[in-house]
């Protein structure tokens, strides 16, 4: 009973760790907004914004990715 006791909180816990994956997603579609306002307002500068918007999301989306990491060990690694 015990080991079906941790597996459960493991997957628990893995499910509560992809939580994570709404901040990026919210995080990204507001910088994405952003720079599409940024550019509407100052066409000659999109490149600029388009470059340091990319870098934002790319920094973003690796909190996504340390959550699915996680949750990826706390199911498959059996300690």
């Amino acid at each position: 009973m015990n080991e079906e006791f941790v597996r459960g909180m493991a997957c628990l816990g893995a499910g509560l760790a992809m939580i994570a994956g709404l901040g990026p997603g919210i995080g990204q579609g507001i910088a994405a907004a952003k720079g599409a306002e940024a550019v509407g307002r100052n066409p000659d500068a999109a490149g600029k914004i388009q470059s340091i918007m990319v870098l934002g999301i790319a920094l973003a989306e690796t909190t996504g990715i340390y959550a699915l990491i996680i949750a990826i060990l706390l199911i498959f690694v059996k300690g």
